[in-house]
């Protein structure tokens, strides 16, 4: 119907376009006809533009009547088409509603067993959980137990060590006892100076308590090699006034005369003992003092140089038993260089044997390698032949023999005895 209305609106604008040009072209003529005329073509144009109008009011009516007619149908047509639309729009509503509805259902169904399927997994992981944690527990708990076990033990071992410590505290406690008499300091230091040396040196090299051509004893000598012979080492243990130095409470005059008379201690021994044990024409021209206290004898060298410089310029060493060690060592070295020394032309009678030995090794694998040679050239001739021997049996197997003369026969023969 609209395309009908719009050629309709066409035709319409194509006749009052024709008419709108015929009334220019009567125009035109009427302006170019005499004046007598124009009245007469004026008035049948008046008729003509009645009937023209008359024309186009019936065909307005008739326009009018048809657009009437034709929006009624357009519009009965738009109200049906509506009208079947709105019914596909309900029809297709109630469709999404029943779609939606069984959607919502088959949803919830795999919602519910998808649910269930966690649930199992999340109960399984649980129980994987629970029995990890279990397990971590008795481990844990065994753990704790071992701990437990080993701190008892280990405060039964404290028990034990704190028993020896206090044991060890008595024992310290007659120590200083045992050391603050002078005879029993004496002893001490012997019997440590014993075992230090027993350890060290061989059983030839030394003699505790030796009496010297004076009629001194000496608590040990070292017989060492020439020039240096007979070594006197004496044990001294200046600890009294070392002990007053060092006491709490002391102020520092009474310590530095504690001082003083420790120096004059040590002084004391360094000439008793060059007196006594340095012997010409018997002894080194030195002796060994041994200082059995690591600590006494730090204090010497550390704060008391002056006694050192002395005791040196007197030939006399003052030791501690780590330093004696290391000149017992020595001493050790000294003795087997010597022996070594003394065993020099018996080594040289061993070298001298071995020489000889080695010449004739010499010759005898100088003749065995010239038989190892001569075997492998005759391996290499037997090997030459044993190929020709090979190559005769192929040819024979193979039939390939050949005639020929009996001298080139003989003459063949001959190279192979050659070779």
């Amino acid at each position: 119907m609209l395309e009908l209305l719009i050629v309709l609106s066409v035709l319409l604008l194509l006749v009052a376009g024709w008419l709108a040009w015929r009334v220019a072209s009567l125009t035109r003529e009427l302006e170019s006809l005499p004046a007598g005329l124009e009245k007469g073509l004026d008035e049948k144009h008046r008729e003509m533009l009645k009937d023209l109008h008359g024309g186009l009011s019936q065909l307005g009516d008739r326009l009018g009547n048809n657009f009437g007619e034709s929006s009624d149908r357009l519009r009965g047509t738009l109200a049906d088409e509506l009208k079947q639309t709105r019914d596909t729009l309900h029809a297709l509503k109630l469709s999404l509603s029943e779609n939606l509805g069984e959607s919502r259902e088959a949803m919830i169904r795999q919602l519910a067993a998808t649910t269930e399927q966690l649930n199992a997994k999340i109960d399984q992981r649980l129980e994987q959980i629970s029995g990890k944690v279990s397990e971590r527990l008795d481990e844990g708990f065994k753990k704790t137990n071992e701990t437990f076990i080993n701190v008892m033990q280990r405060l039964a071992t404290i028990d034990e060590a704190q028993k020896k410590i206090d044991s060890l505290t008595g024992s310290v406690v007659s120590l200083q006892e045992l050391l603050g008499d002078k005879k029993s300091r004496g002893a001490f230091g012997e019997v440590q100076l014993e075992a230090l040396v027993r350890n060290v040196m061989p059983p030839g090299a030394f003699e505790m308590q030796y009496t010297l051509s004076n009629g001194t004893r000496a608590d040990c000598v070292l017989k060492l090699p020439e020039p240096t012979g007979l070594v006197a080492v004496d044990s001294k243990f200046p600890l009294e006034n070392y002990h007053r130095m060092f006491e709490a409470g002391v102020n520092e005059v009474d310590r530095s005369l504690a001082q003083k008379a420790f120096r004059s201690d040590i002084k004391k021994h360094v000439d008793a003992i060059a007196s006594k044990y340095i012997i010409a024409n018997e002894t080194s021209d030195g002796a060994v003092m041994f200082v059995p206290a690591e600590a006494v004898f730090a204090e010497i060298h550390a704060y008391h140089a002056e006694v050192v410089e002395y005791a040196n310029a007197r030939r006399v060493w003052i030791v501690s038993p780590t330093t004696l060690m290391a000149v017992l060592n020595t001493a050790r070295a000294v003795l087997k260089d010597v022996e070594t020394r003394k065993q020099i032309h018996v080594i040289k009678e061993s070298l001298s044997r071995l020489a000889v030995e080695f010449g004739r090794f010499d010759e005898r694998m100088k003749k065995l390698a010239d038989h190892i040679r001569q075997a492998n050239e005759d391996v290499e001739k037997i090997q030459v032949t044993g190929g020709k021997i090979t190559q005769q049996f192929q040819r024979i197997e193979a039939a390939e023999i050949d005639e020929k003369p009996a001298a080139d026969n003989v003459v063949r023969l001959a190279d192979e005895r050659k070779t």
